[in-house]
């Protein structure tokens, strides 16, 4: 069995009170570590990317989620 993790990524303001709707990554990763690492890093490139002004402003706050989507069974003999 060999599980794939999709990772989606929730931005909110603190300030307005809510969060938009989550957004899927298009890579799958095939450990919940790789996952968890990615959605660190990805938080930390969009809030360079939204700037200071804007995170402080608005109070922006990145989370993410991973989740294991499906379940693929490969055939014995198959390599991995």
């Amino acid at each position: 069995k060999l599980m794939k993790y999709s990772l989606y990524m929730i931005m909110c303001s603190l300030l307005a009170g809510e969060c938009m709707a989550p957004f899927q990554i298009d890579e799958t990763f095939d450990s919940m570590y790789s996952c968890l690492n990615a959605g660190y890093q990805e938080s930390l490139n969009k809030s360079i990317e939204i700037g200071k002004e804007d995170v402080d402003q608005y109070q922006i706050y990145i989370k993410f989620i991973c989740k294991a989507e499906e379940e693929i069974i490969l055939p014995k003999g198959d390599p991995v």
